[in-house]
């Protein structure tokens, strides 16, 4: 049995700034809006499907991508060159640090809807 995670829909109060946000962060491309949605899709073919939704309380949720260490280097440098308050964990308690959890680095930081976002190196569990 084959079974991929396609897509997840990502609630937003500005569908098109937060998926720019999230594309220019990691370096992708925002798609062309689909239906109500505007994706960012993701090098693995999932797609992140921006959507303002019914105008209830947004719920910050989160969502975490596994990168190389090149690529951890350059979009922590994005988040630093735009001055992006970050935390070494998802508690937001160890601010401007980085976290190297299972012989890898990670950082967290939110999205302009409150959503958590992390890079890592290492997948959890993969230790070191």
């Amino acid at each position: 049995m084959t079974i991929e995670l396609n897509h997840t829909i990502v609630a937003a109060t500005d569908k098109k700034a937060s998926a720019q946000f999230l594309a220019d962060i990691l370096g992708l491309e925002v798609g062309p809006q689909y239906g109500p949605f505007i994706p960012v899709e993701i090098p693995n073919g999932v797609t992140l499907d921006y959507y303002e939704g019914d105008g209830g309380p947004l719920v910050p949720q989160h969502y975490a991508f596994l990168v190389s260490e090149d690529e951890f280097d350059t979009i922590f440098g994005r988040i630093k060159e735009r001055g992006l308050t970050y935390w070494a964990d998802p508690y937001h308690t160890q601010e401007n640090q980085i976290n190297t959890n299972d012989g890898g680095r990670g950082v967290y930081w939110d999205d302009p809807d409150g959503h958590k976002l992390e890079i890592i190196t290492r997948a959890y569990g993969s230790g070191e």
